[in-house]
């Protein structure tokens, strides 16, 4: 209490007490949310498609949109659906979800368990599955469109909402952009983003700097002359060539990495041959690799094309191994004040019981993408989607094996309270950025 305000007297309402009742609204309003959009999630967990793929996931969605008043754009980088809400002078603000699901054969028993199989960009047909959350997103991004639609009264500016397609492949973003996302649909002043995790629900964290790293997808294709099973000594084979090349890029981390740099290089695939005694003329290898640093980026690119060039020269190939980087995704950084600032947000709206700092993560997004191409800052973060009795029992037991990460055929985030947790926090990242 001021010393100009009398004894007894009601106190006078501010910028807390503002927020209070914002928040406050919010959830009754997504309360009122929730049974529709636990029907959503379960429709999106059963029916999901993969990447460039999501054709009646996209159309669901734009339908959400177009219900609640937004202007809705398909086809947007493939798949991809962009809803705007213009209301007034202000900020524009940037909103992402993904969308895609990944080619995994679900194994998590829940009654809305997917069984659908589908042919992906790669020609094969799988079970797919939505072992990322990427129907958790898309049911965060339709409940926080609700709320912002409804509550117009309480912020000016314009949002765009993007269902982004094929982030799996690391190349939605890049695609709904380069279909000239910044001159049809204006280009934000901020981007915002969240990820499920397997970290308890109703729990968020967010991490200043580097939070995801690099990723680097590599295609070789090894050439060597085929041959009679029986006679090696006429051939140039390319299956020892591809041992050979497989066991000497395992030493780029441990041999030319220093210890206090981060990389990582998975080959994942290997295809040679199509019988046992018939030495193939070629074979093809499928590399990932993983870092923060630009730096350490190059030297990991310029030593794998080194080794197996040299590896290629050491066998005898009749011609140059073909090396291609078929897509990459740059580290997804936080601002440091800028993360600051939302984390006071989240802290404010949550308790600080509730939030928290998270460590850096080895895998990729491609969220990155929208900030660094249309020069603006972007602030991305992580909601908790686990069971929060099991991890933290796994934990005390010393058996995070126990947890099911994302890309798990038994990954599955809990319900509640996951969704009025992920819309919550969307929707007070949201309101701060439009009146900041």
């Amino acid at each position: 209490m001021s010393d100009q305000t009398p004894a007894g007297s009601p106190p006078v309402p501010g910028p807390a007490a503002d927020e209070a009742a914002a928040a406050g609204a919010q959830t009754a309003a997504i309360a009122t949310l929730l049974p529709g959009l636990h029907a959503l999630y379960e429709d999106l967990h059963r029916n999901p498609e993969l990447s460039f793929a999501e054709h009646r996931t996209a159309a669901l969605l734009a339908g959400r949109l177009r219900a609640l008043g937004y202007e809705v754009t398909e086809g947007v980088g493939r798949t991809g659906v962009v809803g705007l809400l213009r209301n007034g002078s202000g900020p524009t603000v940037l909103l992402r979800a993904d969308i895609d699901a990944l080619p995994v054969a679900e194994a998590t028993g829940l009654a809305y368990a997917s069984t659908v199989t589908q042919v992906g960009v790669d020609g094969v047909e799988s079970p797919v599955m939505h072992a990322c959350g990427h129907d958790m997103h898309a049911t965060w991004l339709v409940g926080a469109a609700a709320v912002l639609a409804g509550q117009r009264a309480d912020w000016s500016g314009t949002l765009q909402l993007v269902f982004q397609p094929a982030e799996e492949l690391g190349a939605g973003a890049a695609a709904m952009i380069e279909d000239g996302f910044f001159d049809r649909f204006g280009t934000p002043d901020i981007t915002l983003g969240q990820h499920v995790t397997p970290w308890p629900a109703g729990e968020l964290l967010y991490r200043a700097g580097s939070v995801m790293t690099a990723a680097d997808s590599i295609r070789i294709v090894l050439h060597g002359t085929g041959s009679h099973g029986s006679t090696p000594e006429q051939s140039v084979d390319p299956v020892v060539l591809a041992a050979s090349v497989v066991l000497r890029l395992q030493t780029i981390v441990s041999r030319e990495i220093a210890a206090a740099d981060f990389g990582v290089l998975t080959i994942g695939t290997l295809h040679a041959g199509t019988k046992q005694n018939i030495i193939p003329d070629s074979a093809e290898l499928g590399i990932s690799m993983r870092t923060y640093e630009p730096l350490v980026r190059e030297r990991m690119l310029a030593a794998i094309t080194r080794i197996v060039t040299g590896e290629c020269a050491a066998a005898g190939s009749p011609r140059p191994p073909e090396i291609e980087v078929t897509f990459s995704v740059p580290a997804l950084v936080n601002e440091p004040a800028l993360t600051a600032e939302f984390a006071g947000v989240f802290t404010d709206r949550f308790g600080a019981g509730r939030v928290g700092v998270g460590p850096q993560a080895a895998p990729s997004e491609d969220f990155g993408l929208w900030g660094s191409r249309a020069g603006c800052p972007s602030f991305f973060w992580f909601t908790g989607g686990g069971d929060p009795a099991a991890f933290r029992a796994a934990i005390a037991a010393g058996r995070m094996q126990d947890v099911h990460f994302n890309h798990s055929p038994f990954y599955a985030p809990v319900q509640d309270p996951t969704i009025q947790t992920g819309i919550e926090a969307l929707v007070a990242a949201a309101r701060h950025a439009l009146t900041r």
